[in-house]
């Protein structure tokens, strides 16, 4: 997987892109079970981190990403800004400029570490790592950008049913039921667009 600059600047504009496109989707599903904000925090976060493009692109792989986390913490409230923008900057952390396969497995295991400790959560609580431990699977067992963005959109769609424990939906009980998890979404709207923009392959 070739990373140079022309294809750092566009991924970033598919990851912002692919929010702002679904920021009314996102509204709607948290209007549901949380606060109704979901959507316009994550569309101001990603605006903010597109109104610094091109310099953005001009960063090495690792420091790109942890300038998109620091951004998205600092410009999207509640829980999603420090969760989000805590597992773009431990990705950066510990990805090489030219990642392998290899090193996207290890640097997405410490990214979904970081984000369980810094929510105090574990996949099954109706978050965004519902989202993130099975993709992470698909990629360490070798899946190619369909398999990976298949499996992100079903993962936001198995947290329909599940009861919520963390997060605002969590102080619905069961009345989170039935409502898919806005985290889980846009996590998997952000994955579909990276593994689809880099054209991952199985044999990256």
């Amino acid at each position: 997987m070739t990373l140079d600059r022309a294809n750092r600047e566009k991924l970033v504009r598919a990851l912002a892109g692919t929010v702002i496109e679904h920021a009314d989707e996102l509204t709607s599903l948290d209007q549901a079970i949380g606060d109704g904000d979901h959507g316009l925090n994550m569309k101001r976060g990603f605006e903010a981190v597109l109104a610094t493009l091109p310099d953005l692109a001009d960063k090495s792989l690792p420091e790109m990403l942890k300038a998109i986390g620091m951004t998205l913490v600092m410009k999207v409230g509640g829980a999603s800004g420090p969760l989000v923008g805590t597992f773009f900057m431990e990705l950066g952390k510990a990805l090489p400029e030219q990642p392998a396969r290899a090193d996207l497995v290890a640097a997405t295991d410490r990214a979904i570490n970081a984000v369980k400790a810094r929510g105090r959560s574990e996949p099954g609580q109706k978050t965004l790592l519902d989202v993130l431990v099975p993709v992470q699977a698909v990629l360490a067992n070798g899946g190619d950008a369909r398999a990976i963005a298949a499996e992100a959109a079903r993962a936001a769609d198995r947290t329909a049913p599940m009861l919520a424990i963390r997060g605002r939906a969590s102080f619905l009980g069961e009345r989170s039921i039935g409502h898919m998890d806005p985290g889980s979404r846009s996590a998997s709207l952000l994955i579909g667009a990276a593994v689809t923009t880099l054209e991952f392959e199985a044999n990256t």
